[in-house]
């Protein structure tokens, strides 16, 4: 198979969270941990960092890996979703995985899917920690997909964990409160590995106290480090909600240089001012056009949004224009009223089968006083605000990754 039908090979053959929703959850690690032995265990021959959270690990992990990249560490950096190409996932100093890679990758495994039943999730897995050994990097940025304890990721044994934040999200899989949800995310603690905790909380933090006392594995709360909370850390990734996230990667920075590695501080700084550069990673409040305005961000639960219609408010504009959609299997009663009443919705949905259909995000939204219309795609959605839209008003795109990934 060339490039092009090994990634639909996968696509087709295995089940993917993306197109499936929760079908395609694994319940346990047997999985990976079975392909990772096929291909001698290669989790085991690299350091690693592992980050998982709510929100914000996709941004904690590219600054993490532009920092470690910065300092002249050959840095692994795997993440999902992809947003355009199946190798975004997986990266070597912010280069993507070779497509001959994928080709022979999946050519070596596919003898074994029919015995292992792997998800598409746990392959990538699999996938990344192969290429990062014959790679021979120093370190590895790992993050989680989904939760922690039973993530596919969670086979390794870092020299530093990280957790971003806690918000409800994927309730039907993680759990319908704060503690559960933390639950899950605190499996990623290890025996006597240090944890950066992002943002602490009264229902979260003692049951990560609770995990990490059980594990002697020091606990490092992010917010509490005076030398960087309410100080505003310059970096290309705009929003203001980053600096929570710089925050944490600063502890992490912190911790890391305990464990004997050598961050230079004027190379962290270049580094967090030249993410995008680095890593390539997009999506984050990413400015996309002037006149008007048109700003994109991936954030897409309660949590994430929260963060982002705050940044909106902090906008200068005669009139707002939203592309929205969402995925079916979101909470839409606890996004919709997050959103503005005065702007003007153009409700969409991308092309995949977990997306709402336009008409129900439309009537459901109704009900909490905002106004729009439908579109059957992304870009008739984007067009329309285009033309509706004058110099001075801003266009706002997101609801979802996928919908974002379109417009990228």
């Amino acid at each position: 198979m060339n490039y092009q039908e090994t990634v639909e090979f996968l696509y087709s053959k295995l089940p993917y969270f993306t197109r499936d929703g929760k079908s395609a959850i694994k319940k346990d690690l047997t999985n990976t941990i079975q392909l990772c032995e096929v291909l001698g265990n290669p989790q085991n021959k690299f350091k690693c960092i592992h980050i998982a959270g709510t929100n914000g690990k996709g941004s904690t992990s590219n600054m993490l890996s532009a920092i470690l990249q910065a300092n002249g560490y050959k840095t692994g950096l795997y993440t999902s979703p992809h947003l355009k190409d199946f190798r975004e996932r997986i990266r070597v100093n912010g280069e993507m995985v070779s497509e001959q890679f994928v080709i022979d990758f999946t050519e070596k495994i596919a003898p074994y899917i029919d015995s292992i039943q792997p998800s598409f999730f746990e392959i990538t897995v699999a996938m990344c920690f192969e290429y990062f050994a014959q790679q021979a990097i120093d370190i590895a940025v790992i993050e989680t997909g989904l939760g922690g304890r039973l993530d596919s990721t969670n086979i390794i044994t870092p020299v530093l964990s990280v957790i971003t934040n806690i918000g409800k999200d994927h309730a039907d899989l993680l759990g319908d409160t704060l503690d559960k949800i933390a639950f899950e995310k605190a499996g990623i603690i290890k025996d006597n590995i240090p944890v950066v905790i992002g943002e602490s909380h009264p229902e979260t933090a003692p049951v990560f106290i609770e995990k990490a006392t059980s594990c002697s594995a020091p606990i490092y709360w992010a917010e509490s480090n005076v030398k960087y909370y309410n100080t505003e850390i310059d970096s290309d990734l705009k929003g203001d909600y980053q600096q929570k996230n710089i925050v944490t990667v600063m502890q992490a920075v912190d911790c890391l240089n305990d464990l004997g590695f050598h961050l230079d501080q004027f190379k962290v700084g270049y580094a967090l001012q030249n993410v995008r550069t680095l890593t390539q990673f997009r999506g984050r409040w990413e400015i996309l056009g002037t006149a008007p305005k048109i700003v994109a961000d991936t954030g897409h639960n309660a949590h994430g949004l929260t963060l982002v219609m705050e940044q909106l408010k902090r906008e200068k504009y005669k009139q707002l224009h939203i592309v929205f959609g969402m995925v079916s299997d979101k909470d839409r009663g606890e996004v919709l009223p997050l959103l503005p009443k005065d702007a003007q919705y153009y409700f969409t949905k991308a092309n995949l089968p977990r997306s709402l259909k336009p008409e129900k995000l439309l009537e459901d939204a109704e009900v909490y006083g905002l106004k729009g219309n439908c579109y059957e795609s992304v870009e008739l959605a984007l067009n329309a605000a285009k033309q509706q839209a004058d110099s001075n008003d801003l266009i706002f795109i997101g609801g979802s990754t996928f919908v974002v990934a379109e417009i990228l």
